[in-house]
């Protein structure tokens, strides 16, 4: 998890929140992540987006527990994506960013 923080405040991924506004406002976004809905209606083509501004950079999914952002990424990988990942421990899991107490930010 501390390795997801440190990639993404030296800017060597791009952390992407798939959770929803209400969680986002519930516990705040994970400092440096960009917030992206997985139930929003152009979220591939706003992930791909991210992917074309910033190439080469692993695209890293973070969600409430890690099982999400884990199946979102294998999903993306069988059409073909690479340079994407899944954090465990998500924002509330075991080990996740709350339980480490990573810094968050307030939505919105």
């Amino acid at each position: 998890m501390r390795e997801a923080y440190e990639a993404a405040r030296s800017g060597e991924i791009i952390l992407v929140d798939i959770r929803s506004a209400a969680e986002w406002a519930d516990t705040g976004l994970p400092q440096g992540a960009v917030p992206l809905d997985v139930d929003a209606t152009a979220f591939d083509v706003r992930l791909a987006g991210l992917r074309l501004d910033h190439p080469g950079k692993r695209i890293v999914l973070i969600d409430r527990t890690g099982a999400q952002a884990i199946a979102v990424a294998q999903k993306l990988a069988g059409r073909g994506w690479r340079e994407l990942a899944g954090v465990r421990g998500g924002m509330l899991g075991p080990g996740g960013w709350l339980a480490e107490k990573l810094p968050v930010m307030a939505y919105p």
